[in-house]
């Protein structure tokens, strides 16, 4: 299971939010880019990215801080954020990134998702970020009426490579994952669920470790990383070797 730092960048600080709430956003670092790197050189697997300016504007905004973030780490790079047309796709996967996340599109535009499959196979995956069971679009200002299950079984019929599953009142609170609602999606499909929002302790991600048999090929932890709550390392190290873990970080290759 991989353990994946998350960057959220609003104003082109580093940040996170409160359950969503962008009025509740603390800054954690005034360069992504930077703190990218540090994540990275601790041994991080994967980052991921967002642009939560995107997200609003319904179209990529930090696309430069990207690219440098793609360009100075060694580990792959995930990144979503106003993601809602083939060309912005494009963009951002022009800038290096391994996979790109689409969120609003699977609600509103369902043949975005199915064209970007088609054109650029496994580097498609979709964000599903649920309120009471049912997914928030738009920067999570909007709940729809769509069930996450529901949804999780129509993007794996269009080919998608991974969901991202955020419960949207766990996300930053540090209260522990949605363990339930992670079963039921792992038990309702069978592509590759990452986890995002809640995890506070260590105890969480051994937790998690639980629903690797199942499907869950990750999980992302924001806030409890900035905090010191998780140790990145101990995170790693409970969660088993990756390929990042086994260089020593002096080593690793930085731009």
């Amino acid at each position: 299971m991989d353990i994946i730092p998350a960057i959220d960048i609003l104003d082109g600080r580093c940040v996170r939010l409160y359950q969503g709430n962008y009025q509740l956003a603390e800054t954690y670092g005034e360069d992504p880019v930077a703190v990218a790197c540090n994540w990275a050189k601790l041994g991080a697997p994967r980052l991921h990215v967002v642009d939560l300016d995107g997200a609003r504007r319904g179209m990529p905004v930090h696309l430069d801080a990207l690219e440098a973030i793609v360009t100075q780490v060694p580990c792959p790079v995930q990144f979503g954020g106003g993601l809602r047309s083939i060309e912005a796709v494009s963009a951002v996967l022009d800038r290096g990134v391994d996979r790109v996340i689409l969120g609003t599109a699977a609600v509103e535009n369902p043949a975005l998702i199915r064209e970007c499959c088609e054109r650029f196979g496994g580097k498609i995956a979709v964000g599903l970020d649920a309120r009471g069971g049912q997914v928030a679009v738009r920067g999570w200002r909007e709940t729809s009426e769509v069930e996450v299950t529901e949804l999780a079984g129509e993007m794996e019929k269009l080919g998608v490579s991974a969901i991202v599953y955020t419960d949207i009142l766990k996300d930053g609170t540090l209260t522990g994952p949605n363990l339930v609602e992670l079963q039921r999606l792992t038990d309702a499909v069978k592509v590759p669920i990452i986890a995002s929002g809640g995890v506070g302790t260590l105890a969480d991600v051994l937790y998690l470790l639980a629903l690797e048999p199942r499907g869950l090929q990750g999980v992302i932890i924001g806030r409890a990383l900035y905090t010191g709550d998780v140790d990145l390392a101990e995170a790693l190290r409970a969660a088993g070797p990756s390929r990042w873990q086994d260089v020593p970080p002096d080593d690793v290759a930085f731009a």
